[in-house]
């Protein structure tokens, strides 16, 4: 009987310290959902936009042939 005591004060003190703090339901993170978004397509007109009005405005700038000074002899 001795012996039955002291393994049942055993088995008692070391289930006791696995219990100690109770239980407590896993914390789970969540992972984190990456989103790609889809490549703008306002941006394919930008450059040819741009491209087309520095073209506008060189034609625009030489068609002003009024300060050029006339060649002696022309008549001009």
């Amino acid at each position: 009987m001795k012996k039955f005591v002291i393994a049942a004060a055993l088995v008692a003190s070391t289930t006791a310290s696995a219990f100690a703090g109770g239980y407590a339901a896993p914390v789970v993170e969540a992972e984190p959902v990456v989103v790609e978004k889809k490549a703008s397509s306002s941006g394919g007109w930008v450059v040819p936009a741009l491209l087309l009005v520095a073209v506008a405005a060189a034609i625009a700038s030489n068609g002003d042939d009024n300060n050029t000074p006339s060649t002696p002899g022309t008549g001009g």
